[in-house]
């Protein structure tokens, strides 16, 4: 019976949803503080683009940032609240791109996009890039503080 669930579910999977679940485990295992899993779900290569504008870190160099704040059992949770995904219209059906709104207890509504390939090992994140939603009327002043600094 179980064989007979899995083959159902393999069935019912596509790459769409697959991408979902590698975004939906990166976002558990940051609130879990849990750096082995969050890390293993990017590329060797892969590129980490934060909300400041000196975050633009590799995996070795957005691991060293993030390993003393999962040491100390704190991570970040950043659930989405909708999400769009692309799979690239190519034979391959191996790249797929995101974008998403997601909610955060400090920043409140914040935006991720990236990109992902498919790999021996399933989806794995080439890039990801954290952003704030700045709302429209609020946007010159926001530009403003920046330029002052």
């Amino acid at each position: 019976m179980f064989a007979a669930l899995a083959a159902a579910l393999a069935i019912q999977s596509s790459p769409e949803a697959d991408v979902a679940a590698v975004l939906d485990r990166l976002n558990a295992a940051s609130t879990a503080a849990d750096g082995e899993a969050y890390f293993a779900l990017f590329t060797p290569d892969a590129r980490f683009v934060g909300t400041d504008a000196t975050e633009h870190w590799t995996v070795p160099e957005f691991r060293a940032y993030a390993a003393p704040v999962f040491a100390r059992g704190r991570g970040w949770s950043y659930p989405a609240t909708q999400r769009t995904i692309t799979i690239a219209p190519i034979d391959c059906r191996c790249i797929a791109w995101f974008e998403e709104k997601l909610i955060n207890d400090s920043y409140g509504v914040t935006r991720g996009s990236g990109v992902l390939r498919l790999t021996e090992d399933g989806w794995k994140i080439e890039q990801y890039v954290l952003s704030f939603a700045v709302p429209n009327d609020r946007a010159e002043a926001v530009v403003e503080v920046i330029q002052g600094e």
